[in-house]
């Protein structure tokens, strides 16, 4: 069974760029939400991330991973796959 991952995004953002090319990588399949300049999309977000509002936020079942660089932390402690495959 595959986790359920979402990924909130910025079409330009680098950052966002760089996670998606991770989990594409993995061969994951994922929910993107592109909130280009979509501030109510952001203020949403930001209540799932407990205020946070930079780009990407990343979640696996529900779990809030937090941005780019916490989901490389992840991997390179090896512990991503494992969330990726529960």
């Amino acid at each position: 069974m595959s986790a359920n991952v979402e990924i909130y995004t910025w079409s330009s953002c680098p950052f966002c760029i760089r996670a998606k090319m991770l989990l594409d990588k993995k061969g994951v399949d994922y929910a993107e939400y592109c909130i280009d300049g979509d501030e109510s999309a952001r203020t949403e977000m930001a209540k799932r991330t407990n205020g946070r509002r930079s780009l990407p936020q990343i979640f696996i079942n529900d779990q809030h991973i937090g941005g780019c660089d916490d989901l490389y932390a992840l991997n390179a402690k090896g512990k991503l796959d494992s969330l990726l495959t529960s």
